[in-house]
């Protein structure tokens, strides 16, 4: 392959990068004007029943004490319909979901991989070895005082046996 060819090679796979990138921000923004023209048909019905529905303090008559119920035990209350979404809000939620966790776990590994909390870990670990090593060496001695005092104790009966 002669340098020309990678030159033109380059060349034109960034200009299929770029045309990709103009497509999916074109996209991105089509779904963005779509979005913008759904809220604000929202806004207008929300409006409209604001306007059409008497305010629950002018609605409700003053009356006496209320009783409060703490629990419904017992009683079965209806499961609420699932909400329905189309294609395009489900693909918006499901991409909002995965930002969301994908920043989470960025911010985690950045702040566990911070260099305090390297030193903390680096001396803890430090600590658990210098542990461990003193508590091996102590276990070896605890066997090596089994083991002489079960040679002199299998020795001391042989000794009584010769006398």
């Amino acid at each position: 392959m002669t340098r020309d060819q990678a030159v033109l090679l380059a060349v034109g796979g960034l200009a299929v990068g770029c045309l990709v990138l103009v497509v999916a921000l074109l996209r991105v923004h089509m779904h963005a004007r779509r979005t913008a023209a759904e809220l604000a048909v929202l806004r207008a019905r929300l409006d409209d029943l604001e306007h059409l529905t008497p305010s629950p303090a002018a609605a409700a008559p003053a009356a006496g004490p209320v009783e409060f119920v703490i629990t419904d035990l017992g009683q079965e209350r209806p499961l609420p319909e699932p909400a329905h979404l189309d294609a395009p809000a489900f693909a918006d939620v499901v991409l909002r979901e995965t930002v969301v966790k994908a920043a989470s776990l960025a911010h985690g590994v950045r702040r566990g991989l911070a260099p305090a909390n390297r030193n903390r870990i680096r001396f803890e670990m430090k600590q658990e070895l210098r542990r461990a090593r003193k508590q091996r060496r102590a276990d070896l001695k605890a066997a090596q005082r089994d083991l002489h005092a079960k040679q002199r104790a299998s020795l001391a009966p042989d000794t009584r046996e010769a006398s």
